[in-house]
């Protein structure tokens, strides 16, 4: 998720999407492009970032707390990451928690010379994987899911590297999107199912790999081509490229939320404008879930462009009933519980002048645990909305994610414990609707969702993981022998 979502509070209302990578190879100053691309992709991940750079012979890093501005914020810290490759990524806390250890991209000395790598994504099967590995002697340094990785590479026997590396990603399960450095070449690659999203574009003699087509748009790169589900791109430092795919032809499962809410707007996925998908998902909306009323309002920002398509389908007016305050730190850092509603007030401020005696349609991105749109609807009331029905950009979310996006657990999330009667009894709407997930698809330009082969991963939405989960099996499993009668006898 984006903490820079209006009404992102410690409650964590909002899907949070893990991180974002970007790399380059063949680049003057390359840290200083690197830093510029995770700049562009800050919105994946605000708590922390980091730039591993190479020069020929050695690596250098540079990592630290906060965002891309404030950790780079010295032009003195790049002439410490000397080189023409360089690899950086923004992150959230998922799987492994906060701290200096976990900020990638991560690094080793290994057999065949230094290797760093950064990843976005889950790996399902890592507790199994590392528990395996430590009572083989593998000594972990972080609590990142991503160490796992290097310790596969380290301890598998085959020879060159390459092969060590696809020996490694035949052993995990989940997603992952990896860019990483050797002293001879860039590695890009995508799991077999495409899940999390990595992009290739050119710059000069450069080979620029990133999240979303954005960061090469503000670094100046023309973009190529996405990375195929299962493939992995060797760029050398002589300037060789070469595709391998060791999976075979693979059924592509991308997330459908990038385009809901984790990319930005002027970002190009799967070949569709993410700012075109958000608005026919509005315009799907208004055809499933019409309403009387006088005005379309959305949750800025990431509301903006689904609202906008409703209004036009619907031929109800557009208007910023929500004014945004672009001033305003993270709700998180607030020092007490009453500070943080607070700071909801200081965010956002309805639009009175707006809305008074008017009926809202109010359209937001998702709803979580419900307590944004509780405050939001109250927000409009308290302004003098006649009345606020509410529309969502996306069906109603009920399982969590194991492949990169930081959900609550399923006992918390509203969609999960009521159904739509009851959410709209919660959060004190008039009405509430959410797009379909067949609305959904054909938002992505799919006629409709095939159940038999699905075109995305949408098991936020439906509960169908493309992918086994292995720790959750046995993490369940040991609950399970837990809670067993006494006496019983698994």
């Amino acid at each position: 998720m984006n903490v820079t979502h209006p009404f992102f509070d410690a409650d964590g209302d909002k899907l949070r999407e893990e991180c974002g990578i970007f790399g380059v190879i063949g680049a003057r100053d390359a840290a200083a492009m690197t830093a510029l691309g995770l700049h562009a992709l800050q919105h994946r991940g605000q708590e922390a970032c980091g730039i591993v750079s190479l020069d020929g012979r050695e690596f250098y890093a540079h990592r630290g707390i906060g965002h891309v501005a404030q950790v780079f914020s010295d032009n003195g810290i790049f002439e410490q990451l000397p080189g023409s490759v360089a690899s950086g990524h923004v992150r959230y806390s998922t799987t492994g928690g906060s701290g200096l250890r976990n900020i990638q991209p991560l690094f080793a000395d290994l057999a065949a010379g230094g290797f760093s790598i950064a990843h976005n994504g889950n790996i399902s099967n890592a507790m199994t994987l590392k528990r395996e590995l430590v009572s083989k002697g593998s000594i972990f340094q972080s609590t990142s899911d991503t160490e796992v990785i290097i310790h596969l590479i380290a301890t598998s026997r085959f020879h060159k590297l390459l092969d060590r590396f696809v020996d490694a990603l035949r052993m995990i399960e989940g997603a992952y999107s990896l860019i990483c450095m050797t002293p001879k070449r860039l590695i890009a690659c995508r799991d077999p199912l495409g899940i999390r999203p990595l992009v290739m574009g050119r710059i000069g003699d450069a080979t620029v790999f990133a999240s979303e087509s954005v960061a090469l748009d503000v670094v100046g790169a023309e973009f190529v081509r996405e990375v195929e589900p299962g493939e992995i791109v060797e760029v050398r430092t002589d300037g060789r490229i070469t595709s391998h795919r060791p999976f075979g032809e693979t059924s592509a499962r991308p997330c459908i939320f990038e385009h809901v809410y984790f990319s930005r707007p002027d970002s190009v996925m799967g070949g569709n404008s993410v700012y075109e998908v958000r608005r026919q998902i509005g315009a799907e909306l208004a055809i499933e879930a019409p309403v009387e009323a006088d005005l379309v309002v959305p949750v800025p920002d990431s509301g903006v462009p689904a609202a906008i398509g409703y209004a036009q389908q619907s031929g109800i007016p557009f208007g910023l009933g929500i004014i945004r305050s672009h001033y305003v730190g993270r709700t998180f850092i607030q020092p007490s519980d009453g500070a943080r509603h607070a700071d909801v007030k200081r965010k956002h401020n309805a639009n009175r002048a707006l809305v008074e005696g008017k009926r809202i349609v109010l359209i937001d991105d998702s709803i979580v645990r419900g307590t944004t749109s509780m405050k939001i609807v109250q927000m409009m009331r308290d302004a003098g909305a006649a009345e606020v029905h509410m529309r969502i950009a996306s069906p109603p979310t009920v399982h969590s994610c194991f492949y990169g996006v930081d959900t609550p657990e399923r006992s918390k999330l509203l969609a999960a414990r009521m159904n739509i009667a009851e959410m709209t009894q919660f959060i004190h709407a008039d009405s509430l609707a959410f797009v379909s997930i067949d609305g959904l698809y054909r938002a992505v330009g799919e006629r409709q969702r095939s159940a038999a082969c699905p075109q995305h991963c949408d098991a936020c939405f439906t509960g169908d993981y493309p992918t086994s989960l292995t720790d959750l099996a046995e993490r369940d499993n040991a609950a399970d022998q837990l809670t067993l009668p006494v006496g019983q006898v698994a």
